[in-house]
């Protein structure tokens, strides 16, 4: 009886999930609206060697233009840099994806990062700029801490793009006035 109970047990446990926890990807959107016609904020945004628009960035230098395959190394206020390689660019559809090749967790908590920046028409002739990203914490094992936690690189991903929208908002619009 007690070699039926220990096989049952033993199936049991075999048959039952694991209960690891990892990272789970993350998602992060913002937009914003900017009053200009979206082939002016497309002429902004669309080329994939100018990030001069987002503010840590002190400079942007690449290879490939906005062609697949296109990279860029964003040299940031402070020294420290990020390396990006565009991976599709729709001229037609304003729009670009991207993913960090590669970064220092401490600069952005993130790993596995892909993004897409999007410009549509809004009413009234203005546009509007969505700007996605997924991706994995900074710490890839479990029990992270709390600098590479899953709520530290949401955090850091909206406060970049929050203040990217911002900051491009502002200067498209200061230009048209």
């Amino acid at each position: 009886m007690k070699r039926i109970l220990a096989a049952a047990l033993a199936a049991a446990f075999a048959a039952a999930p694991v209960q690891a926890h990892g990272p789970t990807r993350k998602k992060v959107e913002e937009t914003v609206t900017i009053d200009a016609a979206p082939d002016k904020v497309w002429a902004v945004v669309g080329n994939f060697q100018d990030m001069s628009w987002l503010p840590p960035v002190e400079k942007t230098e690449g290879k490939g233009g906005n062609e697949v395959k296109a990279t860029r190394i964003l040299t940031l206020k402070g020294g420290a840099t990020v390396e990006e390689e565009l991976y599709k660019y729709s001229a037609e559809q304003k729009s670009l994806s991207y993913r960090i090749n590669k970064v220092d967790v401490k600069v952005l908590p993130v790993n596995n990062y892909s993004s897409t920046i999007k410009v549509e028409p809004a009413e009234g002739g203005k546009s509007q700029v969505v700007w996605d990203g997924a991706f994995y914490r900074g710490y890839m094992n479990n029990d992270p801490p709390p600098e590479l936690s899953d709520e530290a690189a949401v955090k850091a991903v909206k406060g970049l793009y929050r203040g990217g929208l911002d900051n491009l908002k502002a200067k498209i619009e200061k230009g048209s006035s």
